[in-house]
């Protein structure tokens, strides 16, 4: 089946790495992470430009903007002139990172959260674009939990200490953080909004049912979350998804953004059969029946009917993202 990655970061810039999308018939969507006020991230809205202008069957992408700039009175018109720019360049989305609402303080010493009032002028131009907004607020849940080895995101935070929350009351809570996300969804109601990693209400998808149920202009995607959902009642899981089908997109949230004609073969012979790797657990979760494997877990697949599987694998995609 054909296949739209809504939520990747693939420099396939070479005849080896567009043959992978190509045997997958794969499309991705690079998305840019903005990690800085003054535009160090940009090379990476260069780079995604590129890669669509050169082969747009195969990629699409998302830009960012600048963390705010306090101090700059000319900030907010800055950042709409570039999003003008990078819209006329090609983009069809941009993306709010995780440091807003984690790391980014106000001049108050406030923690900057994602509906803040300087983000509104900037979400009205994504309005009058027509563009998609798509938000990484908040961490998985057991960023703010103990923790637990049976926790899908253990590794991450054990080898990532300053990103695990727990018992650190001085940061925002994982509540905090989505009540803001969700103020904002409810504010910009004509505003196409995406939550990535399964808008962080990865652990229940009855959390996720509650949002879409409120917001009608909510999607996610399922970007680096697929064991979040693995340990979760299949049945109550199956019935999440064919319930909203239509508020779904696949996302493998693959890494390489290195320029691959100066990668080394040996990290080229292990890349790309881990990309086929994602795209083939994926696929056997939802459209496998019975018992399948994933890495070391045996789980019961969601078999998904076909109609359900084509808007998710690319049909939603299409929807929420249009010119994808």
């Amino acid at each position: 089946m054909y296949r739209i990655d809504a939520h990747i970061h693939f420099n396939a810039n070479t005849p080896q790495s567009l043959a992978v999308l190509n045997q997958c018939d794969i499309k991705v969507l690079n998305i840019c992470v903005a990690e800085d006020a003054h535009g160090k991230w940009r090379w990476q809205a260069d780079q995604w430009a590129a890669r669509t202008r050169e082969n747009p069957k195969r990629f699409a992408w998302i830009t960012s903007f600048d963390l705010p700039r306090f101090e700059d009175p000319h900030y907010v018109e800055a950042v709409r002139e570039n999003l003008r720019k990078d819209f006329q360049n090609g983009a069809i989305g941009v993306k709010i990172w995780k440091n807003v609402g984690m790391e980014i303080k106000k001049p108050s010493g406030e923690w900057l959260l994602v509906d803040d009032p300087i983000f509104t002028p900037i979400v009205e131009e994504f309005e009058r674009a027509d563009k998609t907004l798509l938000m990484h607020i908040a961490e998985p849940l057991g960023c703010w939990l103990p923790l637990d080895s049976a926790n899908p995101h253990y590794g991450y935070y054990k080898d990532n200490p300053q990103w695990h929350m727990y018992n650190k009351p001085e940061f925002a809570s994982h509540a905090q953080l989505m009540e803001s996300r969700d103020r904002l969804v409810a504010r910009h109601p004509k505003v196409r909004m995406v939550g990535a990693h399964y808008g962080s209400l990865e652990y229940d998808v009855v959390e996720m049912a509650r949002r879409f149920e409120k917001y009608p202009n909510f999607a996610v995607d399922t970007g680096g979350r697929l064991h979040d959902t693995l340990i979760q009642d299949s049945k109550k899981v199956r019935q999440f998804f064919i319930d909203f089908q239509d508020r779904i997109m696949y996302g493998t949230d693959y890494v390489d953004t290195k320029d691959q004609r100066q990668a080394h073969p040996e990290t080229v012979a292990k890349n790309y059969p881990y990309f086929r790797l994602l795209a083939d657990q994926w696929w056997s979760y939802f459209s496998g029946s019975g018992t399948v494997k994933i890495d070391d877990r045996e789980v019961q697949a969601l078999n998904l009917p076909a109609a359900v599987l084509e808007k998710i694998y690319y049909k939603n995609a299409q929807h929420w993202y249009p010119g994808v």
